[in-house]
Order: C-alpha cells, then structure tokens, then sequence
C-alpha cells in the first residue's frame, strides 16, 4: 500500500511553486534567487531543499505540473488520435504557450527551451499510449515513431503559427490536420 504525503508536505511544496511563478511574472528567470523564492514563500532555504535541489529543478516542477493540468489532461481526454485530437491538442498547446508567455514575460524566454522539451516528451508518451490501443497490431517501433513524429510536427506547428502566421490559430489548424492525418493513416497500413 502506498503512503500518504503528509498535506504540510504539499502545502509548502505549493507554497514554494506558487512563489516561484509570482516572481517569474515580476523578474527575469536569471534573476531570481533562492532567498527571493524562501522569503517570497515564507520558508527557510532548507526547507526549500528538502523539496527541489535548485532553482532549475523548481522549475521543471512547476512546469511539468501546469504542463499536466493543461496539455497532458487534453490528450488523456482522447481515445484516438484523429482530426480532432490533433485541433484539440495543437489549440491547448498554443494556449498553454500563450498563458506561459503572458503570465511570466520576463521569464518566458528563458523557459521555452524546457517548455518545447516537455511539451514533446509528453505529448509523445502519451500519444505512444493511444497508439497502442488504436493499432494494436502495429510493432512497438512504429507506434514509437509515429508518436515521435506527431508531438513534434503539433509542437513545430504551434512554433509557425506563433511566429509566422495572421490566421486565428482555429483557422490555421485546418491547414496542418490533413498533413498530420496522412502521416497516421500509415500505420492503418500492413505492419512494418
């Protein structure tokens, strides 16, 4: 039987997170300072370090956290990938994007590298999920690869879109679903 965390634990463990985005929205992520994350939560630095090893592995938490409550709850919702798994994900990527941005401003820059590598490794697991029970019949590898193929051709889509593109991203999205859709109409082929 598994152990509870005691409520304290994640109370403070939010409590640190919740600072730690608070200061995000005001300052530069470089310029944060474990003591500015201790005195913003109103916790001691070994405190802190009972609970992240530093300032990068805070952020990965906290990101990795948002990242599940958006992005990851949207394609958990999907039993197959089809037309319109890929618009809803490609939407909820774009404004879990744009939430990060406008929230942290100073910061975004210096997240986006983590972000692009979360989002897809996510998005890859869980798409590599929903393959497998779509196509059962598939090897591994292909399964695997599709996955690969799909949460980065959705994230790549998002990046264009964001910097590339005047159409509303529920527009634009019209344009990538039959490129995306060919690509796993394969799999719906002989196994490889």
């Amino acid at each position: 039987m598994a152990e509870k965390t005691d409520p304290r634990i994640l109370r403070t463990r939010k409590l640190i997170m919740d600072a730690f985005m608070s200061l995000s929205e005001k300052k530069k992520f470089k310029a944060i300072t474990i003591k500015d994350i201790t005195q913003e939560a109103t916790v001691n630095r070994a405190t802190f370090y009972y609970h992240f090893t530093d300032k990068y592995d805070l952020l990965d938490k906290v990101l990795k956290e948002d990242l599940m409550v958006n992005v990851c709850q949207e394609i958990g919702e999907h039993d197959v990938i089809n037309a319109e798994t890929i618009k809803s994900v490609f939407l909820t990527v774009t404004k879990f994007n744009a939430s990060m941005s406008t929230r942290c401003p100073d910061s975004f820059a210096a997240f986006t590298d983590r972000i692009e590598h979360l989002i897809k490794e996510d998005m890859q697991q869980l798409f590599l999920t929903i393959l497998s029970k779509q196509f059962p019949d598939q090897h591994e590898h292909s399964l695997r690869v599709a996955a690969v193929m799909l949460s980065w051709a959705i994230y790549g889509a998002t990046e264009d879109w964001k910097k590339n593109c005047e159409l509303p991203a529920e527009e634009y999205v019209d344009y990538v679903v039959p490129y995306i859709m060919k690509g796993t109409d394969s799999l719906t082929a002989e196994p490889i």
